[in-house]
């Protein structure tokens, strides 16, 4: 029997339309795992999220890239969000718990913004093969300042720490050489390169973000990537390590044409780390298969 779903397309992190980062928002009780798969390598998109019922959290959340499913999805959640305001399903000042591959995920509307609670990520120095991983980013090595460590979270995230936002934006990665590198580094899955040199006056980084083997070669703006970044900034103190109660502002996808800006803040009393950002919905439409 033939399926018609309803599928937004819904531009995250960014109050304006074609800005930001895209993500796909289908609802999906009657959907099997292919089946999800097949629609997120259809759509293109960076990933689509996939809102079902669940006995353990108000919805059970999935996340596919075009090619493989993923852990955690900071974008494509905030999407889902915006789904679900649009449906009527929450209100501003409600919060609302998801069931990933990652957990119980809190999230929150408040006054147009959404906000989403982060796992909160263990770090290690990452030192081996440094040399192989800088060849891929296109980074000669006068560009790394050798007092701040390469970071790499348990879920796999490297960080590595940059001197300018100039050396930032002309980086041209090798991303066949980067994919055959991630593959062999097991402890490995996607590259944040960022830099506390900005565009806006104010903000606290400017990070791009790579992940050829999620099938996504750069990312526009991603929000699992920006609230860790937060964590690495402390432990690298390039800021202050107080960040109670304060929101700081991280911008990325600028050089790509899809400006994204994500509010992050990690309360150390709470251990809490969390994201938020607007996002606007550009398109829906009707699935058939």
């Amino acid at each position: 029997m033939k399926k018609i779903k309803e599928f937004y397309q819904i531009d995250a992190f960014t109050s304006k339309p074609f800005q930001g980062n895209a993500a796909g928002v289908v609802a999906a009780d009657d959907l099997n795992a292919q089946e999800m798969q097949f629609i997120a390598r259809e759509m293109n998109l960076s990933e689509t999220a996939f809102l079902s019922s669940s006995n353990k959290a108000d919805y059970h959340l999935r996340w596919f890239s075009p090619t493989v499913e993923i852990q955690l999805c900071g974008h494509a959640t905030i999407a889902a969000l915006q789904f679900l305001t649009e449906k009527g399903k929450i209100r501003s000042g409600e919060e609302i718990t998801f069931n990933t591959l990652s957990g119980l995920i809190k999230c929150k509307s408040e006054n147009g913004l959404y906000y989403m609670f982060l796992p909160i990520p263990e770090f290690i120095e990452f030192n081996t093969n440094r040399n192989e991983i800088l060849a891929t980013l296109g980074i000669d090595l006068n560009s790394i300042d050798g007092s701040y460590p390469f970071l790499v979270t348990g879920e796999g995230y490297l960080y590595i720490f940059l001197k300018s936002l100039e050396q930032l934006t002309s980086l041209k990665p090798n991303f066949r050489e980067m994919y055959q590198f991630i593959e062999a580094k097991k402890e490995l899955e996607a590259i944040t390169v960022f830099t506390t040199d900005t565009i806006e006056k104010g903000n606290a980084a400017h990070l791009r973000f790579f992940a050829p083997n999620y099938g996504i070669n750069e990312d526009p703006v991603t929000g699992s990537a920006n609230g860790p970044l937060l964590l690495v900034l402390r432990k690298l103190k390039l800021i202050d390590e107080n960040t109670e109660g304060k929101i700081f502002t991280f911008e990325q996808g600028d050089g790509i044409g899809k400006t994204g800006r994500v509010k992050v803040s990690f309360s150390p009393l709470k251990n809490e780390l969390f994201i938020a950002g607007n996002a606007v919905t550009v398109f829906r439409g009707e699935l058939s298969f």
